[in-house]
């Protein structure tokens, strides 16, 4: 069997060693020049570290990621202890693996270099998936490639793994572009050493505020604190860009008790990294792929999506 698949994130990365262990060969498509590091934390519940386990990737996964004992739930303002979940070695008994926390980069690293052990896979950089055409016998494919040629290429499935602003969504479903959610997610990454001892973490800690909350997390073994703030800012409109620079104090700053632990460790960011949320209607099946006007499409089951192109999950 022949998989295209449209999108090189953890999802179409993580699809594409999938299908290659299972014997496929897979030809990934990625509009991107090059594979770059971006993203901030990842929260890893253990049905994804069983996975990552059973395809051979838990000395690599360990190589990279922090293991935390406690998820916390606190007041943003107050610090007062709301909730707590037990994870660490808890987790691993109650469930039979581990709950990891990781940088995307890394995460995303290690099943590239993991798919990269197959020959019949093959990774094609500057190249977007522009449409497809289904048939009875394969999927053909319209790929935008360097030099902005279109080259065309078929195989027996296509996975639609091109995030949020998916264009093999837009032609399957044709229900228009996502819509802004009217939150802003602030992030950051912060080295360990250069905070005070008080604000250093090796646990989970949500912070819950009005119209706002916050987490925090270690990543990259515990180096790091990754630092996610979710605003509701009203006005924020739609943007497919998740990777705006803004320096200066966010709008939760100037509510919280300066004296507050929240408070104290967003004084240590600098420059924040603001990505305005949206969404789309979720989907209730794999058969939800095709308007229900669409009889004919129902019976076309060679594309799928994945992921966001699926189903955006908001913080």
């Amino acid at each position: 069997m022949r998989v295209l698949i449209a999108g090189g994130g953890i999802g179409g990365l993580a699809a594409a060693l999938a299908c290659s262990r299972a014997g496929c060969a897979v030809d990934l498509f990625e509009k991107a020049t090059a594979f770059e590091a971006i993203g901030a934390g990842i929260q890893l519940g253990p049905n994804v570290t069983r996975i990552l386990h059973a395809w051979g990737l838990e000395p690599a996964l360990k190589d990279v990621a922090a293991y935390p004992d406690n998820l916390l739930v606190r007041d943003a303002n107050t610090g007062k202890l709301l909730g707590r979940l037990r994870l660490g070695d808890a987790a691993l008994h109650r469930y039979g693996s581990p709950y990891a926390t990781v940088h995307r980069a890394d995460l995303h690293a290690l099943l590239l270099n993991a798919v990269k052990q197959f020959p019949q896979t093959h990774l094609q950089l500057d190249s977007e998936v522009a449409s497809f055409a289904q048939s009875g016998a394969d999927v053909s494919i319209a790929v935008n490639a360097p030099g902005h040629t279109s080259k065309t290429l078929s195989g027996d499935v296509l996975i639609g793994a091109d995030g949020l602003w998916s264009q093999v969504r837009s032609q399957l479903r044709n229900d228009g572009p996502p819509h802004a959610t009217g939150h802003v997610a602030y992030r950051a990454m912060l080295l360990q050493k250069d905070l005070p001892a008080d604000l250093r973490s090796n646990g989970i800690t949500a912070w819950l505020g009005p119209k706002m909350h916050a987490v925090q997390y270690p990543v990259r073994g515990g180096e790091w604190l990754n630092v996610v703030v979710i605003v509701e800012a009203g006005g924020a409109a739609a943007s497919n860009s998740w990777n705006q620079v803004f320096s200066g104090k966010i709008m939760p700053q100037a509510a919280l008790d300066k004296r507050s632990q929240l408070s104290k460790l967003l004084q240590y960011v600098a420059t924040w990294q603001a990505w305005p949320l949206c969404a789309r209607a979720p989907m209730r099946s794999a058969q939800a792929h095709f308007p229900a006007s669409d009889a004919q499409n129902k019976v076309n089951t060679r594309v799928a999506l994945l992921g966001d192109a699926a189903h955006p999950m908001l913080p």
